[in-house]
């Protein structure tokens, strides 16, 4: 396909904008959002990505950025189209490496509401807005390459460990089928099948919650701490100190008169 000028062309700079109208149609964007690009205040940027994280769940992320940045924002296979003013074209392509490198869009949201509400304030236009914004630390620590080498190599070694040598073949595992037909399954109606594994994949969700809480809850626990000493103690502990220093000054004074 390809983008020619003419003679009734008078912006040269419209043969890019036609460009970026190709690329967003075969991303899928409809015609009518499509031709907004051809505006001077509407720019495109397609970003590439691993997976459909950035939508949440139906759709509630994805619409927050739009509503926030004021862009068009389209996740079509493994490219996400975004339309509107270039600032925001830049906010947009940081959530969304953001989202690749396992860092959650939700944080990047609140970082823009916060932002927008300081840009309300005339008194803070010259001032830094770093005190205002929320600093997130990483609760998990890194695990370092060297132990993921060491994990990966002791499960070979224990994966290559030689097995015992018999001249039968091993026995036959139970068909899918079989399991079914033991467990029952098998005689389920479809829709008594799926509501089944819903069942299941709710169990184990909750169960993840329940453990996650659990290491989250850790961190909250306070140290143990060694009871202060009653005053008793303190009592017999100074009256120890005392004899103490009682011996040790005669001792010193003996020594004294048989070298004398």
């Amino acid at each position: 396909m390809s983008v020619r000028t003419t003679r009734k062309t008078f912006d040269p700079y419209i043969i890019l904008k036609a460009r970026d109208l190709i690329k967003l149609l075969a991303r899928g964007v409809a015609i009518t959002q499509a031709q907004k690009v051809l505006q001077d205040d509407v720019a495109c940027d397609i970003i590439k990505i691993g997976n459909l994280r950035i939508i949440g769940p139906d759709g509630s992320t994805l619409k927050a950025i739009e509503l926030l940045t004021q862009c068009y924002i389209l996740v079509q296979g493994n490219t996400v189209s975004v339309m509107g003013p270039y600032k925001s074209l830049k906010e947009v392509r940081r959530i969304v490496l953001d989202c690749m490198k396992n860092i959650h869009p939700i944080y990047r949201i609140k970082e823009l509401m916060i932002r927008r509400e300081l840009a309300k304030d005339p008194k803070l236009a010259t001032e830094s807005w770093d005190r205002f914004l929320p600093t997130f630390r990483k609760q998990h620590l890194k695990t370092s390459e060297k132990t993921i080498k060491k994990k990966r190599n002791s499960d070979k070694k224990e994966k290559s460990a030689k097995k015992v040598y018999t001249p039968f073949p091993p026995p036959q595992q139970p068909w899918k089928v079989d399991l079914q037909l033991e467990s029952g399954e098998y005689f389920l109606k479809p829709h008594e099948r799926e509501a089944r594994e819903v069942q299941q994949r709710k169990q184990k969700q909750a169960e993840a919650t329940l453990k996650r809480r659990a290491e989250w809850a850790e961190v909250y626990i306070a140290p143990t701490e060694e009871a202060a000493p009653t005053v008793e103690e303190k009592r017999k502990r100074r009256h120890r100190d005392v004899h103490d220093d009682d011996g040790t000054a005669r001792s010193k004074k003996k020594k004294k008169d048989v070298v004398a």
